[in-house]
């Protein structure tokens, strides 16, 4: 330690100018050296350090204004894509309203729709029963009246013999002559 503290105690003792030696310690040519170094790099280097400081900060600022307008481009953007959501969730309501009365509107379509078609076929029934009772009506009738033509035959033919068969024949006939003459 006491090296250490003399080297700094006698720095006015420096050796004659006329001669020429190592100066052996070490703390006090470190600290001689060390200043001169900064000393020259101050002065040399000032110009060069500053000329990197103010790139640095030129780059910094640029990174900035266009992160700037970056983030204005960006924000311009989403006010957009807000607009244009609130348009779509405006015509997605419109369209929901609109789908749910036009689903309404067909559903009464189709309620109406099925009534009519209900009442044709009710319509088309009852015509066909109508139809039905009269061809059965029709069918009784015809057959009541042939059964009725087959029972007059019948009594007749057990009525009538072969005189009063050829009599009737006759009189027919001359009816039938006396109508030709008439015509005539």
């Amino acid at each position: 330690m006491k090296n250490v503290t003399d080297s700094f105690v006698f720095w006015g003792h420096w050796p004659s100018a006329g001669s020429f030696g190592f100066n052996t310690d070490i703390f006090a040519t470190n600290l001689i050296n060390l200043s001169v170094v900064i000393g020259v790099l101050i002065f040399f280097g000032k110009g060069v350090l500053s000329d990197l400081l103010d790139n640095r900060k030129q780059r910094i600022l640029n990174t900035i204004r266009n992160s700037e307008e970056l983030r204005e481009g960006a924000i311009e953007q989403l006010e957009k894509a807000r607009a244009r959501l609130r348009k779509v969730e405006i015509e997605a309501d419109q369209f929901r309203v609109n789908g749910y009365s036009e689903i309404e509107r067909e559903k009464l379509n189709l309620i109406n729709s099925t009534y009519k078609t209900l009442e044709q076929l009710e319509n088309y029934k009852n015509e066909t029963i109508q139809f039905e009772q009269q061809r059965a009506i029709n069918q009784v009738r015809q057959r009541v009246f042939q059964q009725a033509l087959q029972g007059a035959l019948g009594t007749l033919n057990s009525c009538l013999n072969n005189e009063l068969h050829l009599r009737t024949v006759s009189a027919n006939i001359g009816m039938l002559g006396a109508i030709k003459e008439k015509t005539d």
